[in-house]
């Protein structure tokens, strides 16, 4: 740099000018002659270690009442896993849950599984945040629309455009490299918005010598007339973290290969010695001359050629068994694919943009250990759900599985993100709090009460606490303070209720003269714009009824009732503002149609018609308090600590 241009960068930044972007080079101490820059970019990554919350232990019984040893670990007497890894499926940011797995004490455990051997993302292609998914009711369609946590989080990626996903996907890539055994791999899928940008990034990450691939996946699908060639490819950016990478070469048959193989096709004329002719056995002439015992059978080699970097892999056909509707769902056919090329049986793989579990589902059938996370409910659900149904299929079929774990951030997630508004100091951080769920529910603060801490249109409001369920005994100080003041209507917010308030207790109390309401504080408290703007919904606590039956020795439970309030549309509104026709909307736990005909005469028409519509999955641990909650925590000196949380993992 010469004396001219530093007095000429002096003076701008003297006057509080820009730099012209040419000095870029020359400012930084960077030897390349390309390198990405954008607005906003920062070396430094999350570094937060939160303990993860173990909520649900997944493992269907492989054999009842007898103890076994299968190829993989030791069971119980009921043929659940005792012992070896236990597969994550986590629910939260990746962002912390990266960070969280890379410096934190589950590290040791990956450590000890052999490492992380293979990363296979799904991230967002910047094609809007509309992840909603349907609900089939009585013959109609309703979407449940994606939660506005992950609404914001899809806005924080692109709010800026390209620079903030570069932010977001450099700080993800960065801690998924430092989480990557040094044999690992990781395939990025991306499509014709994203695949240069994230091309970049993974060169200025893992670096440019680890490239491995560019893969095509090539597929078919119905598009209307364009002035564009049609676009029917994604895109697979294979890279490896050093030269040690595991890769096992995939074959395929071609069609001329197949025609010969499958379609009893005669493979030769003989060329051998006496006795020995080359046919295929289900010939009907080769099988008369194999049953004459003249002459043997020799295979014909069926190893096809290797895979080339264009995957002819067709879209999930709607009638398929794996098909979920899910908005992102990928082929198995395209993850197994992958999983077998850079991985093997044993290996440890991950999805920290997990959608629908597909590649949990293919990773649990290939004998592959894996860990998935994903930021939405539903998504979680869909995987829970569909990784069980794999465990039931593999043991149908007398094959092996492990267990998995639903785990969480929980009320670490939520301590995080107080200090992170605070920095840490707990008196501040206690009242702003307060004043922030006090907000985000449109209340009024008051003084002068201790468990009373707002008032919203008559009723009075108390904010439960941050990190602990809200108990009976704050219920009933909630009640004894109204009692006193002759306030007879109150809501609790919580973001977890203990077991056992009961419909039956909240009844008792405003038989005793005041009425209660439970609702749950919903995770988008902590965005202000959330808040700002009215989008953090607090629902009513929904309750279970049951029936048990006692017959002998044996115990029967039966579903009664479920009741909720959920609300997702303002159907006032929609009513004001559709056009004629139809809509499925979800209001005060129900499921209505809304039509409009042409003189705008509307007419609403019922379709949960039961409350079972609502139930897609029940459980029941008849152990519940066998298993305590521990969680590992580092303390001050780096020792790994374990700690009883005072709650209990639910098995199923």
């Amino acid at each position: 740099m010469t004396e001219q241009e530093k007095s000429e960068i002096i003076d701008l930044i003297k006057a509080g000018a820009k730099l012209p972007k040419e000095f870029i080079y020359k400012l930084f101490a960077d030897e390349e002659d390309v390198f990405l820059f954008w607005n906003g970019r920062k070396e430094e990554v999350a570094n937060v270690v939160l303990p993860f919350h173990s909520i649900e232990h997944i493992d269907e019984p492989r054999k009842e009442a007898a103890q076994q040893q299968t190829s993989m670990f030791e069971t119980d007497m009921r043929g659940r896993q005792l012992k070896g890894w236990t597969n994550k499926l986590i629910w939260g940011d990746n962002k912390l849950i990266l960070s969280s797995l890379a410096n934190g004490p589950l590290r040791q455990e990956i450590d000890a599984a052999g490492g992380l051997k293979l990363i296979y993302i799904d991230p967002p292609f910047a094609v809007g945040a509309d992840f909603g998914f349907n609900i089939e009711i009585g013959g109609e369609t309703a979407e449940k629309k994606q939660s506005i946590i992950e609404e914001i989080a899809y806005r924080d990626t692109w709010g800026k455009g390209i620079s903030s996903y570069l932010s977001t996907m450099y700080e993800r890539l960065k801690l998924m490299h430092s989480l990557l055994a040094e044999d690992g791999s990781i395939y990025v899928h991306v499509d014709y918005r994203v695949s240069f940008y994230l091309r970049f990034l993974l060169d200025d990450i893992f670096g440019k010598v680890f490239f491995k691939n560019e893969i095509i996946w090539s597929y078919d699908k119905w598009t209307a007339n364009s002035n564009s060639f049609q676009k029917n490819h994604d895109v697979l950016l294979y890279y490896s973290k050093s030269e040690k990478d595991i890769f096992n070469q995939q074959k395929e048959i071609t069609s001329n290969l197949k025609e010969k193989y499958e379609k009893g096709y005669l493979l030769g004329g003989g060329g051998g010695s006496e006795g020995l002719v080359v046919y295929d056995e289900n010939n009907p002439k080769v099988k008369e001359m194999i049953a004459s015992g003249k002459y043997k059978v020799v295979y014909a080699k069926q190893d096809g050629k290797p895979i080339s970097d264009v995957f002819r892999i067709p879209f999930i056909n709607p009638v398929a068994n794996e098909r979920l509707d899910y908005p992102t769902q990928k082929p198995e056919a395209l993850l197994e694919r992958i999983i077998k090329a850079s991985s093997n049986e044993g290996d440890l793989i991950a999805d920290f943009f997990g959608g629908s579990g597909t590649t949990a589902a293919v990773a649990e059938k290939l004998g592959r250990k894996w860990i998935s996370t994903d930021l939405g409910r539903f998504s979680i659900h869909t995987q829970r759900k569909r990784l069980i149904g794999v465990q039931r299929e593999l043991q149908a079929n007398g094959k092996d599985f492990r267990a998995f774990e639903v785990l969480n951030l929980g009320k670490y997630e939520r301590q995080f993100f107080m200090d992170d508004l605070t920095n840490g100091k707990l008196k501040q951080k206690e009242e702003l709090y307060i004043d922030l769920i006090i907000e985000a529910y449109k209340a009024k603060r008051i003084d002068g009460h201790n468990a009373i801490h707002a008032i919203k249109a008559g009723r009075f409001v108390h904010v439960g606490p941050l990190d602990v369920p809200v108990t009976q005994t704050r219920l009933l100080a909630v009640f004894e303070e109204c009692k006193r003041n002759l306030y007879t209507q109150a809501d609790v917010l919580g973001f977890e209720f203990e077991m056992g308030l009961t419909p039956q207790f909240i009844q008792e109390l405003k038989e005793k003269g005041v009425s209660i309401s439970l609702k749950y504080i919903p995770k988008d408290v902590f965005d202000k714009r959330a808040v700002s703007k009215g989008q953090a919904k607090f629902f009513d606590v929904a309750y279970l009824n049951t029936k048990e039956t006692i017959t002998g020795k044996k115990l029967s439970i039966e579903l009664t009732d479920f009741v909720t309030h959920y609300t997702q549309d303002d159907i006032e509104d929609l009513q004001q503002s559709m056009r004629v026709g139809s809509k499925v909307v979800i209001d005060d736990g129900q499921i209505i149609k809304v039509e409009k005909d042409k003189n705008n005469i509307i007419t609403r028409t019922l379709l949960t018609q039961n409350w079972f519509d609502w139930i897609d999955y029940w459980a029941i641990d008849f152990d519940y308090l066998s298993k305590p909650e521990i969680i590992k925590e580092i303390n001050e000196v780096g020792e790994i600590e374990e700690k009883w949380t005072g709650n209990y993992i639910f098995e199923n």
